[in-house]
């Protein structure tokens, strides 16, 4: 989890139990009940992240009456916490266990190892009208190897980083934001609330934030990939030696930290600056085109937001992999399972319960096709899970605010966004298993400290990269700089 919530609840990256084993006690769902899958069974095991809901049986009679009707079938959703998540579906992908349907986790190492049913041929057949209405960029994605083992969530396709502000803040003090276009133009007015406010943290950055514009080929822990902001996106690189943004971030980071801006346990503090409380002043967001721009945001928040670009939008894997379905290799209900997830992806109501709750309690319809949140609506504990990792978000009633012009926006900015370079390669690291093992407990041991400005990189960053080296970062670049050859001459 990440210590910014973007949701009121927790909801970004990426939570399975197994009932049959001892001391499961995280597994929620329905009465803990039928915890196998069998053919031709009427109710389909599925594996959820997060809390049970409060209202679980109000929602789920709903849900269940709506999905028997059409595909015969019902779901028996059990939900397991976020930080047992990793450690939950590791047990079952190992076990063998019978399952239908789960929010995937570690989905190429997962699918490489034959964990989840080929769908390549499948979904286009059983869930023919999600795939119609998904990105393409989806779908090339999710491909390992040459094939498709997901129906992927259809929502912010590209991501952006961005630094949102508490405008009434910007506001009160009649401070331009404008010509923020970096960290180090954030300074004097980071300064002006340090002044003003001395009770509100200026700039509580998280300890896993990602400064730069890098595409990794795996995620910062191993620090190699493409920078977006270079001329050469041929190149697998070390951005702690290579990328001139990155190294302008890191120093620049370090600055604001050194004028007490930032929180002085940034980098290790467990504290969660939330999104709908007013004790920060900036922060770094990531925003996607079904935000559309401020507005999810600032609903969110329950007040006005404002933000600027901090990187421009791009398409890469780690959005293709936010929140992907699958299906379970030992699944005899295969058929059923695809046709209920193209269900979720693409009845209105349905999926519109399910993110907001019940009908007349957690939302209400505006005209035909918009929609309102009640003061019933709970993020945290009355709904079966967010927008983001649920279905089809263009098949969701639109929130009341968002205007044609808007729509229109939104599909131009998905059609303009930047395509990394790196979507769809996957990285095979049996050749160097240990030197990324080594790799990760190197970068362990300095991410956050960079990342919060906590290190001075004139001090540190040379040590770092010593001990990337020693720990086998050039042979890793190597096989990987080897590999991406291979992928790009074949594509």
């Amino acid at each position: 989890m990440k210590i910014f919530k973007k949701m009121i609840v927790a909801s970004t990256t990426l939570m399975i139990g197994i009932g049959i084993l001892t001391g499961c006690s995280s597994l929620t769902g329905d009465k803990q009940k039928k915890q196998t899958s069998k053919e031709n069974d009427s109710t389909l095991l599925m594996y959820r992240v997060g809390e049970k809901p409060k209202n679980f049986d109000d929602l789920m009679e709903y849900v269940n009456g709506r999905l028997k009707k059409e595909t015969g079938v019902e779901l028996n959703i059990q939900y397991i916490g976020w930080g047992d998540y990793a450690q939950k579906m590791s047990v079952i992908t190992s076990s063998g266990e019978d399952y239908d349907i789960a929010f995937a986790d570690s989905y190429v190492n997962n699918a490489q190892k034959g964990a989840y049913k080929d769908l390549t041929d499948l979904a286009p057949k059983y869930a023919k009208e999600t795939m119609d209405n998904l990105d393409p960029t989806y779908i090339e994605g999710n491909k390992v190897n040459g094939k498709l083992y997901a129906i992927p969530v259809n929502g912010n396709v590209y991501a952006q980083k961005v630094i949102t502000f508490d405008k009434k803040l910007v506001d009160k003090y009649n401070l331009d934001i404008t010509g923020v276009k970096d960290l180090e133009d954030l300074e004097p007015l980071l300064q002006v609330i340090k002044d003003k406010e001395p009770s509100i943290p200026p700039f509580p950055i998280g300890k896993d934030v990602r400064l730069g514009n890098m595409d990794y080929v795996y995620d910062p822990s191993v620090p190699l990939g493409i920078d977006m902001d270079s001329q050469n996106m041929d190149k697998i690189i070390n951005p702690y030696t290579e990328s001139d943004r990155l190294l302008k971030d890191l120093k620049d980071v370090h600055s604001l930290y050194s004028k007490k801006l930032i929180p002085s346990d940034a980098a290790t503090s467990e504290s969660i600056y939330r999104l709908d409380e007013e004790t920060w002043f900036a922060r770094i967001e990531t925003q996607g085109p079904f935000d559309y721009g401020d507005t999810i945001l600032s609903r969110a928040a329950g007040r006005e937001l404002i933000s600027v670009p901090f990187t421009e939008p791009i398409k890469d894997n780690g959005q293709m992999f936010v929140a992907n379905w699958v299906v379970s290799n030992t699944s005899k209900n295969v058929e059923k399972s695809l046709e209920v997830l193209n269900m979720i992806n693409t009845d209105k109501e349905l999926l519109t319960t399910m993110v907001f709750g019940l009908e007349g309690e957690g939302w209400e319809k505006v005209g035909d096709e918009q929609m309102k949140v009640l003061p019933g609506y709970d993020a945290s504990s009355k709904i079966i899970g967010g927008a983001w990792m649920t279905g089809d978000n263009n098949t969701l009633f639109s929130d009341e605010r968002i205007t044609d012009e808007m729509i229109e926006k939104r599909d131009e900015s998905i059609a303009e966004a930047q395509v990394s370079p790196l979507l769809g390669f996957s990285f095979d690291e049996s050749a160097v298993k240990t030197e990324v093992t080594n790799i990760k407990n190197v970068t362990s041991q300095y991410y956050a400290g960079f990342s919060t400005g906590t290190l001075d990189p004139a001090e540190k960053l040379e040590e770092f990269n010593n001990k990337l080296e020693a720990a086998g970062l050039s042979k890793v670049q190597k096989e990987m700089q080897k590999q991406f050859d291979e992928f790009r001459s074949n594509k």
